[in-house]
């Protein structure tokens, strides 16, 4: 029979720390953040999010029919959110509060737990991954999702602490904190599709833990009534296929470079795995020692599987949500250590700062996140009577938000607004017939500069009598390529 000990945490280990409130590190968190929000470039997906938030409701219900269906949750906050505004802060602010939020629930977490030193250290480690400082200042729902994993992680183990202590008459009527815990499973499935995948490591802390009863009654139904948004967004997304199309499959080797995606950075990601696996190891709670592992790997593994048996869905950002995981581990292994158990702690915290830095230079720089558009319209040097033409069609959304002067022709455009059905723009298909008696044209595409040789619209620049005479590449990858074209 399961008692009161079972969820109780492991004896006090000998590095103690009296009981603190853990906002100043959510404080660092968030401004951790939030300091890379102005320099980098919003890229496409951000773009599209702007594109999302700016439509009518009928609008953004046919956009979520064809594209993007299970952003929907996510598009319609910010469509509330960007009626103060589409500024590059303004957009990115949730994103930053999300990580805020995420830290405070984490040092709960790790100090519900194993202590106060193991929490405050996952939070500090978590806010030093150079990948919060990408994800925490990207106009998209992967740092909400992450604060959500985390949020229903803490609520499981407080409903799991809350039914162990109350008596078998309050166990019947207590009911509210696994209503949080439902809450919180449902707020998992509404920031992202594949954040779902974290939930099967809860049902190992479920199982070990809690009485059948109680798992029949209460975590189950609370499971279940939270994944309906899980499901109505996977039938839809699963109708638009055809929308993610282009990721490619993946093998087996590339969970060789989960750590560096949870941590945005190889060095960091291989450092803090290793001390996480040995977290798993010293945490006395054994069913929560499985669990946290779980959160960790099961995510890439479980990913990888839906890559293979229903369609490639591997992507690096969809993981994000197993970084918390990581600092967790990390956390409570250098916590546990018998003798200089705080100076373990603030050392792997400097150590992952350290080691950090060319990385949380890179996501702060114009070019962060690999799509430049302000060096784009610069390179852009117009004279009278020039055209412009876009390789693919949703790159004039970043010509449009950081064009500050006169530009070239948009010659095959057909309206301001964007195409009902995605985040493109309707054109006019005679790309010879529009540039007619037209000397220069200039030719924007998302890639590397071989990359235009695949497109249609540059195909048919080339076709319409025009050679180019120039190509300059924004320098990662994929980039943004601008082209010069001048009439043989």
């Amino acid at each position: 029979m399961t008692t009161a000990s079972t969820l109780a945490p492991p004896a006090r280990p000998v590095v103690r720390s009296r009981r603190s409130s853990p906002w100043w590190v959510a404080g660092i968190g968030g401004v951790v953040a939030f300091s890379g929000s102005g320099s980098a470039s919003l890229n496409g997906d951000e773009l599209a999010t702007i594109s999302a938030a700016s439509r009518s409701l009928p609008g953004l219900w046919e956009l979520a029919r064809h594209i993007d269906g299970h952003f929907l949750p996510y598009y319609l906050f910010m469509q509330l959110w960007a009626k103060a505004g589409t500024a590059e802060l303004w957009l990115r602010l949730p994103s930053a509060l999300a990580i805020g939020v995420a830290v405070w629930f984490l040092v709960d977490l790790g100090r519900r737990l194993h202590g106060t030193w193991a929490g405050v250290t996952a939070g500090l480690l978590f806010a030093a991954l150079p990948s919060v400082s990408y994800y925490g200042a990207f106009a998209r729902s992967y740092a909400p999702a992450a604060a959500a994993v985390v949020f229903s992680f803490w609520a499981l183990h407080r409903a799991m602490r809350a039914q162990q202590q109350a008596t078998q008459a309050e166990q019947q009527a207590e009911r509210a904190p696994w209503v949080v815990y439902a809450s919180a499973v449902a707020l998992v499935c509404c920031t992202h599709l594949f954040a779902v995948l974290v939930l099967p490591a809860q049902l190992v802390a479920a199982v070990a833990l809690l009485p059948r009863r109680t798992v029949l009654l209460r975590w189950a139904p609370a499971v279940a009534v939270g994944c309906l948004p899980a499901l109505v967004l996977g039938l839809v997304g699963y109708g638009e296929r055809h929308a993610i199309s282009w990721i490619p499959q993946r093998g087996p080797e590339v969970l060789l470079k989960f750590p560096k995606m949870a941590a945005g950075s190889t060095e960091v990601g291989v450092v803090l795995f290793v001390v996480a696996l040995a977290g798993v190891v010293l945490l006395r709670n054994r069913a929560w020692a499985g669990t946290l592992l779980g959160w960790l790997v099961l995510p890439p593994v479980l990913l990888l599987a839906v890559s293979h048996l229903v369609t490639p869905v591997y992507v690096d950002r969809y993981l994000f949500v197993a970084a918390p995981a990581l600092a967790l581990l990390a956390g409570i292994a250098v916590a546990s250590l018998s003798r200089g158990g705080v100076v373990a702690c603030c050392g792997l915290v400097v150590v992952a700062v350290a080691v950090g830095v060319p990385q949380q230079v890179e996501v702060r720089e114009a070019n962060g996140r690999f799509e430049d558009f302000p060096w784009a319209v610069r390179k852009v040097e117009a004279r009278p009577g020039d055209a412009i033409v876009f390789g693919q069609s949703s790159v004039r959304a970043g010509f449009d938000y950081y064009r500050d002067g006169s530009m070239p022709d948009d010659v095959l455009r057909l309206g301001a607004a964007p195409e009902a059905e995605g985040f493109g723009f309707p054109e006019r298909d005679d790309v010879a017939a529009a540039l007619a008696d037209r000397e220069r044209v200039w030719v924007v595409w998302r890639g590397v500069k071989s990359a235009g040789q695949k497109l249609p619209r540059v195909k048919a620049v080339r076709e319409a009598g025009y050679e180019q005479t120039g190509s300059w590449h924004s320098a990662e990858t994929p980039g943004l390529t601008v082209a010069l074209f001048a009439r043989k």
